[in-house]
């Protein structure tokens, strides 16, 4: 198999993956330490025997820890549930990771909106 194909392959499985576990903890996961997550990427080992899971919350990195503890406890329910829906001859390990990006984005745009706003307050008029 070409190496293009199995990287097509892996990114459509991966996808999957973050779908159908978004689905789960949306509908079926009842731990209220989880709350309101988004799934934001899925990468999978070569040999399909583990997945990282990078998630963001509304809740912020003050609520980290929390959201991780209850992510790694109901890992085995999901992972289970995940083997139900897709079809790969290994259900992968589930490693969660918390994506920084999205905060770190708010955090960026947000020192540009300052800057930008002392810009104005000291460039000197226009003159015509």
């Amino acid at each position: 198999m070409p190496a293009s194909k199995g990287v097509f392959r892996r990114d459509r499985i991966c996808e999957q993956i973050r779908r159908e576990l978004a689905e789960v903890i949306r509908c079926e996961l009842r731990d209220p330490r989880v709350g309101m997550i988004s799934l934001t990427d899925v990468q999978i080992s070569a040999d399909y025997a583990h997945a990282k899971i990078y998630f963001s919350s509304l809740a912020g990195s003050e609520s980290l820890e929390v959201i991780q503890a209850g992510l790694h406890k109901a890992s085995g329910f999901l992972r289970s549930e995940l083997g139900k829906r897709i079809s790969i001859h290994t259900t992968p390990q589930l490693h969660f990771i918390f994506d920084q990006s999205l905060e770190r984005g708010a955090q960026l745009s947000k020192l540009i909106g300052e800057a930008v706003a002392i810009s104005d307050r000291t460039d000197p008029p226009e003159q015509a």
